[in-house]
């Protein structure tokens, strides 16, 4: 419990803050799915759509440090590298 009007506007803003990373995050795994699935499938243009749209995501988290940017960067590299190889 808080003892303080400061202590309870932290609260208010963690758990504002704590939607908002949670929803980011589920978004990138959604997304992330989607990429994985196209390349399952074979689909070299829904898969190229939706990298773009999974590196613009991961990036703006990243930015906003929701995620770090060196696991930004690893999901994207992943990624691409099986991009590559479906590809080929």
């Amino acid at each position: 419990m808080a003892n303080t009007r400061s202590a309870e506007k932290n609260i208010r803003k963690t758990r504002t803050r704590t939607a908002s990373n949670q929803a980011t995050k589920s978004r990138i795994r959604t997304i992330r799915k989607r990429v994985l699935g196209a390349l399952a499938k074979g689909d070299e243009k829904e898969a190229q759509v939706a990298f773009n749209e999974f590196s613009s995501v991961a990036d703006k988290a990243a930015k906003t440090n929701t995620i770090h940017r060196n696991t930004a960067s690893r999901l994207k590299s992943r990624i691409a590298s099986k991009f590559k190889k479906t590809a080929a």
